[in-house]
Protein backbone atom coordinates (compact mmCIF):
# COMPACT_ATOMS: atom_id res chain seq x y z
CA UNK A 1 0.00 0.00 0.00
CA UNK A 2 1.28 3.39 -1.28
CA UNK A 3 1.73 6.42 1.14
CA UNK A 4 0.57 9.17 -1.33
CA UNK A 5 -2.55 8.19 -1.88
CA UNK A 6 -5.11 11.06 -2.49
CA UNK A 7 -7.31 10.61 0.34
CA UNK A 8 -9.72 13.12 -0.36
CA UNK A 9 -9.87 12.75 -3.79
CA UNK A 10 -10.68 8.77 -3.08
CA UNK A 11 -13.37 10.07 -0.93
CA UNK A 12 -15.29 12.70 -2.71
CA UNK A 13 -15.22 9.89 -5.73
CA UNK A 14 -16.49 7.20 -3.26
CA UNK A 15 -19.18 9.82 -2.10
CA UNK A 16 -20.71 10.40 -5.92
CA UNK A 17 -20.90 6.51 -6.58
CA UNK A 18 -22.58 6.02 -3.52
CA UNK A 19 -25.17 8.62 -4.13
CA UNK A 20 -26.14 6.94 -7.55
CA UNK A 21 -29.52 5.28 -7.77
CA UNK A 22 -31.12 4.53 -4.62
CA UNK A 23 -29.30 2.48 -1.62
CA UNK A 24 -32.21 2.61 0.14
CA UNK A 25 -33.93 0.17 -1.97
CA UNK A 26 -31.03 -1.91 -1.57
CA UNK A 27 -30.24 -1.51 2.30
CA UNK A 28 -34.00 -3.13 3.11
CA UNK A 29 -32.37 -6.75 2.08
CA UNK A 30 -29.71 -6.22 4.71
CA UNK A 31 -32.00 -5.12 8.04
CA UNK A 32 -30.92 -8.38 9.29
CA UNK A 33 -27.27 -7.47 9.74
CA UNK A 34 -28.13 -4.27 11.39
CA UNK A 35 -31.10 -6.25 13.60
CA UNK A 36 -28.34 -8.89 14.75
CA UNK A 37 -25.14 -6.29 15.40
CA UNK A 38 -27.34 -4.14 17.39
CA UNK A 39 -28.48 -6.82 19.72
CA UNK A 40 -24.55 -8.27 19.92
CA UNK A 41 -23.49 -4.78 21.02
CA UNK A 42 -26.58 -5.14 23.64
CA UNK A 43 -27.89 -1.33 23.26
CA UNK A 44 -29.64 -0.27 26.27
CA UNK A 45 -32.16 2.32 26.65
CA UNK A 46 -31.00 6.04 27.31
CA UNK A 47 -27.53 4.86 25.80
CA UNK A 48 -25.73 7.38 23.67
CA UNK A 49 -25.15 5.60 20.00
CA UNK A 50 -23.73 6.36 16.86
CA UNK A 51 -24.66 4.63 13.61
CA UNK A 52 -21.15 5.35 11.34
CA UNK A 53 -22.05 5.86 7.53
CA UNK A 54 -25.53 4.89 8.26
CA UNK A 55 -27.09 5.21 4.76
CA UNK A 56 -30.76 5.39 5.13
CA UNK A 57 -30.59 4.52 8.78
CA UNK A 58 -31.33 1.05 9.25
CA UNK A 59 -29.06 0.14 12.55
CA UNK A 60 -29.92 4.04 14.17
CA UNK A 61 -33.14 3.02 13.77
CA UNK A 62 -32.92 -0.41 15.22
CA UNK A 63 -31.50 1.24 18.23
CA UNK A 64 -33.77 3.97 18.58
CA UNK A 65 -36.26 1.15 18.51
CA UNK A 66 -34.58 0.50 22.54
CA UNK A 67 -34.63 4.04 23.40
CA UNK A 68 -31.42 5.06 22.84
CA UNK A 69 -30.02 8.25 22.01
CA UNK A 70 -29.26 7.44 18.83
CA UNK A 71 -27.02 9.96 15.57
CA UNK A 72 -26.49 8.57 12.62
CA UNK A 73 -23.73 10.31 10.33
CA UNK A 74 -23.07 9.27 6.15
CA UNK A 75 -21.63 11.48 3.41
CA UNK A 76 -24.45 11.26 1.36
CA UNK A 77 -26.89 13.93 1.54
CA UNK A 78 -29.62 12.06 -0.44
CA UNK A 79 -29.54 9.10 2.42
CA UNK A 80 -29.44 11.01 5.43
CA UNK A 81 -32.73 12.42 3.83
CA UNK A 82 -34.35 9.74 3.63
CA UNK A 83 -33.13 8.33 7.19
CA UNK A 84 -34.67 11.17 8.85
CA UNK A 85 -37.57 10.71 6.58
CA UNK A 86 -37.89 6.81 7.94
CA UNK A 87 -37.45 8.26 11.48
CA UNK A 88 -39.96 10.79 11.01
CA UNK A 89 -42.28 8.23 9.57
CA UNK A 90 -41.97 5.60 12.94
CA UNK A 91 -42.10 9.40 15.37
CA UNK A 92 -38.53 8.11 16.43
CA UNK A 93 -36.16 11.28 17.26
CA UNK A 94 -32.74 10.55 15.96
CA UNK A 95 -29.76 12.98 15.11
CA UNK A 96 -29.11 12.38 11.65
CA UNK A 97 -26.34 14.81 9.78
CA UNK A 98 -24.88 14.92 6.51
CA UNK A 99 -20.42 13.42 7.66
CA UNK A 100 -17.61 11.55 7.02
CA UNK A 101 -16.46 8.69 8.82
CA UNK A 102 -12.68 9.26 8.37
CA UNK A 103 -13.64 12.72 10.28
CA UNK A 104 -16.12 12.30 13.17
CA UNK A 105 -17.49 15.47 14.11
CA UNK A 106 -17.78 14.42 17.79
CA UNK A 107 -15.98 15.06 21.15
CA UNK A 108 -13.80 12.01 22.46
CA UNK A 109 -15.68 10.00 24.20
CA UNK A 110 -19.09 10.79 22.91
CA UNK A 111 -20.69 7.80 23.00
CA UNK A 112 -21.25 4.12 24.76
CA UNK A 113 -21.63 2.38 21.69
CA UNK A 114 -20.67 2.71 17.86
CA UNK A 115 -22.18 0.54 14.96
CA UNK A 116 -21.77 0.23 11.34
CA UNK A 117 -23.16 -1.93 8.82
CA UNK A 118 -21.05 -2.50 5.85
CA UNK A 119 -20.16 1.24 6.02
CA UNK A 120 -17.09 2.18 7.69
CA UNK A 121 -14.96 -0.79 5.50
CA UNK A 122 -15.49 1.31 2.68
CA UNK A 123 -13.27 4.37 4.18
CA UNK A 124 -10.74 4.89 2.19
CA UNK A 125 -8.10 5.69 4.77
CA UNK A 126 -8.45 2.99 7.01
CA UNK A 127 -6.12 3.32 9.58
CA UNK A 128 -8.08 6.56 10.21
CA UNK A 129 -11.54 5.40 9.87
CA UNK A 130 -10.80 2.94 12.94
CA UNK A 131 -8.80 5.61 15.13
CA UNK A 132 -11.99 8.06 14.56
CA UNK A 133 -14.32 4.60 15.98
CA UNK A 134 -11.84 4.42 18.92
CA UNK A 135 -11.95 7.90 19.48
CA UNK A 136 -15.63 8.92 19.56
CA UNK A 137 -16.19 5.81 21.86
CA UNK A 138 -16.13 6.50 25.88
CA UNK A 139 -13.56 3.61 27.64
CA UNK A 140 -15.18 0.93 28.17
CA UNK A 141 -17.43 1.29 25.58
CA UNK A 142 -18.77 -1.41 22.85
CA UNK A 143 -18.13 -1.18 18.78
CA UNK A 144 -20.74 -3.16 16.51
CA UNK A 145 -19.58 -3.61 12.81
CA UNK A 146 -20.82 -5.92 10.48
CA UNK A 147 -18.35 -6.19 7.37
CA UNK A 148 -18.18 -8.46 3.83
CA UNK A 149 -14.99 -11.00 4.41
CA UNK A 150 -12.60 -11.26 0.89
CA UNK A 151 -14.78 -14.52 0.00
CA UNK A 152 -18.29 -15.54 0.21
CA UNK A 153 -21.15 -12.97 -1.33
CA UNK A 154 -19.84 -9.51 -0.87
CA UNK A 155 -16.18 -10.56 -2.06
CA UNK A 156 -17.25 -11.89 -5.52
CA UNK A 157 -19.57 -8.75 -5.76
CA UNK A 158 -17.43 -6.31 -5.38
CA UNK A 159 -14.98 -7.93 -7.25
CA UNK A 160 -16.99 -8.44 -9.94
CA UNK A 161 -17.41 -4.81 -9.71
CA UNK A 162 -13.57 -3.70 -9.39
CA UNK A 163 -13.01 -5.81 -12.67
CA UNK A 164 -14.78 -3.25 -14.75
CA UNK A 165 -14.06 0.15 -12.74
CA UNK A 166 -10.59 -1.11 -10.89
CA UNK A 167 -10.24 0.87 -7.80
CA UNK A 168 -7.22 3.50 -6.85
CA UNK A 169 -4.39 1.93 -6.94
CA UNK A 170 -2.57 1.13 -3.49
CA UNK A 171 -6.08 1.00 -1.81
CA UNK A 172 -6.54 -1.05 0.73
CA UNK A 173 -9.44 -3.07 -0.35
CA UNK A 174 -12.72 -2.56 1.71
CA UNK A 175 -13.03 -6.54 2.34
CA UNK A 176 -9.71 -6.45 4.39
CA UNK A 177 -12.31 -5.15 7.33
CA UNK A 178 -13.58 -8.57 6.92
CA UNK A 179 -10.41 -10.50 8.08
CA UNK A 180 -9.57 -10.66 11.71
CA UNK A 181 -5.90 -9.91 11.44
CA UNK A 182 -6.27 -6.86 9.48
CA UNK A 183 -8.98 -5.25 12.19
CA UNK A 184 -6.54 -6.56 14.54
CA UNK A 185 -4.06 -4.33 13.56
CA UNK A 186 -6.37 -1.65 12.57
CA UNK A 187 -7.33 -1.56 16.01
CA UNK A 188 -4.32 -2.67 17.92
CA UNK A 189 -4.23 -2.69 21.88
CA UNK A 190 -6.69 -0.24 22.48
CA UNK A 191 -9.58 -2.39 22.06
CA UNK A 192 -10.73 -6.30 22.82
CA UNK A 193 -12.13 -7.69 19.90
CA UNK A 194 -13.95 -10.85 19.07
CA UNK A 195 -15.26 -12.08 15.96
CA UNK A 196 -17.91 -14.13 14.28
CA UNK A 197 -18.90 -15.42 11.16
CA UNK A 198 -23.17 -14.12 10.60
CA UNK A 199 -25.36 -15.37 7.61
CA UNK A 200 -28.00 -13.88 6.66
CA UNK A 201 -30.37 -14.23 3.38
CA UNK A 202 -31.59 -11.21 0.90
CA UNK A 203 -34.82 -12.45 -0.13
CA UNK A 204 -36.06 -10.71 -4.27
CA UNK A 205 -38.75 -12.78 -6.27
CA UNK A 206 -36.33 -14.37 -8.62
CA UNK A 207 -32.71 -13.88 -9.35
CA UNK A 208 -33.67 -11.50 -12.19
CA UNK A 209 -35.33 -9.29 -9.98
CA UNK A 210 -31.93 -9.32 -7.71
CA UNK A 211 -29.95 -8.23 -10.66
CA UNK A 212 -32.89 -5.44 -11.67
CA UNK A 213 -32.78 -4.31 -8.33
CA UNK A 214 -28.88 -3.78 -8.07
CA UNK A 215 -28.53 -2.48 -11.55
CA UNK A 216 -31.17 -0.16 -10.90
CA UNK A 217 -30.38 1.30 -7.70
CA UNK A 218 -26.92 -0.11 -6.22
CA UNK A 219 -24.67 2.93 -6.66
CA UNK A 220 -21.51 1.11 -7.88
CA UNK A 221 -23.40 -1.13 -10.28
CA UNK A 222 -25.03 2.07 -11.58
CA UNK A 223 -21.61 3.44 -11.85
CA UNK A 224 -20.05 0.75 -13.64
CA UNK A 225 -22.50 0.39 -16.30
CA UNK A 226 -22.10 4.65 -16.59
CA UNK A 227 -17.97 4.38 -17.37
CA UNK A 228 -18.62 1.35 -19.57
CA UNK A 229 -18.57 1.08 -23.58
CA UNK A 230 -22.34 0.12 -24.42
CA UNK A 231 -20.81 -2.83 -26.20
CA UNK A 232 -19.51 -4.34 -22.65
CA UNK A 233 -22.54 -3.90 -20.67
CA UNK A 234 -23.59 -7.47 -21.37
CA UNK A 235 -20.82 -9.24 -20.55
CA UNK A 236 -20.56 -7.38 -17.06
CA UNK A 237 -24.60 -7.99 -16.56
CA UNK A 238 -23.95 -11.69 -17.21
CA UNK A 239 -21.47 -11.74 -14.63
CA UNK A 240 -23.34 -10.04 -11.66
CA UNK A 241 -26.68 -12.47 -12.32
CA UNK A 242 -24.33 -15.03 -11.80
CA UNK A 243 -22.95 -13.80 -8.30
CA UNK A 244 -26.62 -13.90 -7.93
CA UNK A 245 -27.25 -17.47 -8.77
CA UNK A 246 -23.69 -19.05 -6.96
CA UNK A 247 -25.40 -17.62 -3.43
CA UNK A 248 -29.20 -18.29 -4.45
CA UNK A 249 -30.19 -20.93 -1.74
CA UNK A 250 -34.01 -20.67 -3.00
CA UNK A 251 -35.81 -23.98 -4.74
CA UNK A 252 -38.86 -22.28 -5.78
CA UNK A 253 -38.31 -20.31 -8.11
CA UNK A 254 -37.37 -17.14 -6.21
CA UNK A 255 -33.62 -15.77 -4.56
CA UNK A 256 -33.01 -15.65 -1.17
CA UNK A 257 -29.07 -14.59 -1.75
CA UNK A 258 -26.72 -16.31 1.78
CA UNK A 259 -24.83 -13.49 2.34
CA UNK A 260 -22.26 -14.29 4.86
CA UNK A 261 -19.77 -11.47 6.79
CA UNK A 262 -17.45 -11.10 9.83
CA UNK A 263 -19.32 -9.58 12.89
CA UNK A 264 -16.93 -8.11 14.82
CA UNK A 265 -17.34 -7.14 18.74
CA UNK A 266 -14.32 -4.68 20.00
CA UNK A 267 -15.08 -3.05 23.75
CA UNK A 268 -12.49 0.07 23.79
CA UNK A 269 -9.87 -0.28 26.45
Amino acid sequence: MTTNIDFTAITARQQATWSEGDFNVVAWGVMPASEAIVAAVDVHAGERVLDVACGSGNAALVAARRNADVTGIDYVPALIERAKARAQAEGTKIDFRVGDAQQLPFPAGSFDAVVSVFGVMFAPDQQRAARELLGVTRSGGRIGLMNWMPEDFGGDLFRTHGKYLPPPAGLAPPGRWGTESAVRELFGDSASLSFERFTFFQHFRSEAHAFETFRKYFGPTVKVLASLDPSRHAEFEGELLDVFRRYNRAKDGSAAIESCCMRVLATKI
